[in-house]
């Protein structure tokens, strides 16, 4: 797959160094020069944010929340992201209160999906910051990493396949109305992280018929 990056920080880089051994990666980033070195750093392509949207099969939106749709329009618009598989990442959620910040009771993923209405979306790997990315056993307590996502019945196939290529198993809540609790249960988590709660610190959905793989 080629998968290109809107954003070029610590979660686009987590991301990309797992999946670089088996997808093509271009990151795009607003300061190029940062962009170069990021990419160099994990051995993957870099450029412009039209550049990597053109590139790619699938894009991962990584800015800011904040900075979500401005970086749609940087990338070429709408219609730029037609056929292609989009990936939510983000987590619409004040450091200062700790809930989220859509007052329509409706996800930001919802919100991407309709303003790209050519494209098929999901939301995925919200809920952990970038250490747990980075983490190279995706076990916590003798048991993989479940990562629940939200998804266009399109998107579903390819999200649950990236989630796995990262080393986690991949559990789909439902189609995109759902990614609202994935961004509420993600303000939980980075409540307990700005309290100083270690970075590996996450939510894993355990089923007692699922047994342990150690």
């Amino acid at each position: 797959m080629k998968i290109g990056f809107v954003g070029a920080g610590g979660m686009a880089k987590a991301l990309a160094g797992k999946w670089s051994h088996a997808h093509e990666i271009m990151l795009s980033g607003r300061d190029m020069d940062r962009t170069r070195e990021a990419a160099l750093a994990i051995g993957v392509m870099s450029g412009t944010a039209q550049e990597a949207v053109a590139f790619a099969d699938v894009v991962v939106l990584a800015t800011r929340w904040e900075d979500v749709f401005t970086a749609i329009e940087a990338a070429g618009g709408s219609s730029a992201f037609d056929g292609k598989t989009v990936i939510d990442i983000n987590n619409p959620v004040s450091v200062e209160t700790f809930l989220t910040t859509r007052e329509d009771g409706r996800a930001l993923t919802e919100a991407i999906a309709a303003a790209l209405p050519g494209a098929a979306v999901g939301k995925a790997f919200n809920m952990a910051q970038v250490a747990v990315w980075e983490d190279q056993d995706m076990t916590y307590d003798g048991r993989q990493m479940v990562t629940l996502y939200t998804a266009d019945e399109a998107a579903d196939g390819i999200i649950a396949e990236l989630i796995a290529d990262v080393g986690a198993e991949p559990l789909r809540l439902g189609d995109n109305a759902h990614a609202y609790q994935l961004e509420a249960a993600a303000a939980i988590v980075i409540k307990f992280l700005f309290a100083g709660s270690d970075p590996h610190t996450i939510f894993n959905f355990i089923r007692p018929e699922t047994k342990s793989i150690r």
